[in-house]
Parts: structure tokens; C-alpha cells; sequence
């Protein structure tokens, strides 16, 4: 009796394998299709990440106003932190790091000779003056961040707070303010005191 059932067993062991072989196929086939669609992706964001790094050509005055840009941590108000690096495979061209964004900026000349650096599709605006630096958005009109000194514009802050700028009517104040790079001082000429003025005389009756 045994030998007599065995090939219907067998059948029936096959057919019931066969759907299953079966609708295991669309499942491979999503599972590289999933993998495949990330790889894709990747890809496509690499290329134009290397489309937007291809190296520029700035002019002299931009690569005068390079020079002067201040690079490394730079902290700023209210906690914020801002990261400014050289592009090595461009001259005179940076990147500009703060939280989980990244700006590429290049050099602006300016009428007032202010260090200016921009990234034109996102209106990034970055502006270094002598004791604090900002970074604003003039697309939208805001200030992302504000009072980002590194320790030369710390120094050169201090130095205005201790001896503020004269108006236009006092005379100028001596200051020690920070010149070049790793906060050296140079003391400034000292501003001579006006000649005591000549009492007159009194005449003797």
C-alpha cells in the first residue's frame, strides 16, 4: 500500500513547492530593486557635488580679499559654533560649516574693502570686519549668526571696549590693538598732550 501512494505523495510535494518558488520572485526582484534605488541616488548626489566643486578662476582682487580671510573655529552669540576651511582643490574658494549645513563661498569685492564672502544659490552672505564677523541670509533677510570672533577679533573687541573709537571732535586715544595673525600687539603712537597754556601775568600796581 505504501509503495502504491508514494508517487501521488511526491506530486503533491511538488506542486505545493511551486507556488511558493513562485511568489518568492517578485519579492527578490523588490528587494534589488530597493537596494538598487539608494546606490542610484548616491550616485546622483556624488556627480553633483563634483559638478559644484569644479575649481574656479577668481580674480586678483578676489584672491586679495581670500588672503584676508580668517579660517578655523570661530565661535559666535548664543552658543553657535562656525567652521571656516580652505577648498584645497580651488584657491581662494571655502567652506563655511555651521550646524548640519554647509556653504560654499567665494570672494566679493567690495566699494568699502570689507572681507566678503558669498555662496549665490542659497544668499549666504559672509562679512569679516576687524573685531567680529556675521553671517547672514539676504534672500531672506535674516542674520544666522552674529558676534562670531576668533581669538585676533577677540583681542581687537577688547582693545575697543577698553578704548572706544573717538568721534569726530576728540582727539585719538592711545590703544594696543592686535596686528597679524596669533593676536601680536603693536602700541600705538602716543597722542602728545596739548602745552599747558601760559598764565598771564599780573601786573604790579
Amino acid at each position: 500500500m505504501t509503495n502504491k501512494f508514494t508517487p501521488g505523495l511526491l506530486l503533491l510535494a511538488l506542486a505545493m513547492a511551486f507556488p511558493a518558488v513562485a511568489a518568492d520572485k517578485p519579492t527578490a526582484k523588490a528587494a534589488a530593486k530597493a537596494t538598487h534605488t539608494p546606490a542610484r541616488g548616491a550616485a546622483r548626489a556624488l556627480a553633483a557635488e563634483q559638478v559644484a566643486m569644479t575649481p574656479v578662476v577668481l580674480s586678483p582682487e578676489q584672491m586679495g580679499i581670500a588672503e584676508k580671510v580668517l579660517v578655523g573655529k570661530i565661535n559666535c552669540e548664543l552658543g553657535s559654533v562656525v567652521l571656516m576651511t580652505h577648498d584645497e582643490h580651488s584657491p581662494g574658494r571655502f567652506f563655511l560649516d555651521m550646524g548640519n549645513k554647509r556653504y560654499t563661498m567665494l570672494p566679493v569685492v567690495t566699494s568699502t574693502g570689507a572681507v566678503r564672502l558669498e555662496e549665490e544659490s542659497s544668499g549666504a552672505v559672509w562679512i569679516q570686519l576687524g573685531n567680529k564677523s556675521m553671517l547672514m541670509n539676504q534672500k531672506e533677510g535674516k542674520r544666522l549668526a552674529d558676534e562670531c570672533m576668533n581669538p585676533d577679533q577677540l583681542l581687537v573687541a577688547q582693545a575697543l571696549e577698553r578704548n572706544p573709537q573717538p568721534g569726530l571732535l576728540d582727539a585719538p586715544k592711545d590703544a594696543l590693538v592686535p596686528i597679524g595673525a596669533g593676536g601680536a600687539v603693536q602700541e600705538l603712537v602716543p597722542n602728545p598732550e596739548p602745552p599747558p597754556k601760559a598764565k598771564a601775568k599780573k601786573k604790579s600796581k
